[in-house]
């Protein structure tokens, strides 16, 4: 059983790799173009989507102007976890998650959600775009399409007019392996498809920066590394005022 979720991983890879390269790389450009205006990027999601955030925030080979949006009552730390589930839905929370962000138009907004129908991704996501910040939507267009809109609005992530739409080229509900006389499906995909792409993304934004020869690059070293702090404290030191969550 094993064996077919890799399979299944590995075929998800070659069609991203297949079908969102030109996304991937465009979505390189406009956080390379928001870094060299001055600006940061931002990354919000919410439930099992906020691991997006955390993915690319403070972490090795990670970029460093990657400031995550958390709100407590839509990460799964809570107790009971089901809050989250009614939280994210809750039209209005997204002006609350927002309070105290300062977006600019210099600045670059990543909103991840997988069926892109919930109230929390579809407000902060129009916020951002009010404060003319970049967005760049990461979920699922078949999952998306296949379901409505939670929210008062009528649309979907994907409907909001992103700057460019990530696809993570995850099936509706996720999880890809059926089983005999078993009704939901196992092997969820979302997350190992998200990592891939926003690091994909990651990569691409560097090669662009080192283009540019931008120094230093705003890129960490492994703490656990002996010249890891050394290294690191270089980087929050060129870019203390747009890192947000020393």
């Amino acid at each position: 059983m094993y064996e077919r979720y890799l399979d299944n991983i590995e075929a998800l890879i070659s069609v991203i790799r297949e079908t969102q390269a030109e996304n991937i790389k465009r979505a390189a450009e406009i956080i390379a173009e928001s870094t060299i205006a001055g600006g940061a990027l931002y990354v919000f999601g919410a439930g099992h989507s906020d691991m997006m955030a955390s993915e690319i925030t403070y972490r090795a080979g990670g970029f460093a102007l990657a400031n995550p949006i958390y709100y407590e009552g839509l990460m799964l730390n809570v107790k009971p976890v089901l809050k989250t589930t009614l939280a994210e839905r809750m039209e209005g929370i997204g002006k609350v998650i927002m309070e105290g962000v300062d977006l600019t138009p210099r600045d670059t907004l990543i909103v991840a959600s997988v069926s892109g129908r919930n109230s929390a991704p579809i407000e902060v996501a129009t916020i951002g775009k009010e404060k003319g910040a970049k967005l760049i939507a990461l979920t699922s267009l078949e999952y998306s399409k296949s379901v409505t809109s939670r929210h008062s609005s009528g649309k979907r992530l994907f409907e909001l007019e992103p700057d460019v739409v990530l696809d993570l080229c995850c099936p509706p509900g996720d999880a890809t392996i059926k089983l005999e006389g078993f009704e939901q499906k196992i092997g969820p995909v979302s997350t190992i498809c998200g990592h891939i792409i926003l690091n994909s993304v990651i990569v691409g934004v560097v090669e662009i920066l080192i283009e540019k020869k931008i120094d230093p690059l705003p890129i960490y070293m492994s703490a656990n590394l002996d010249q890891g702090k050394a290294f690191n404290d270089i980087i929050m030191e060129a870019y203390k005022d747009r890192i947000r969550y020393l």
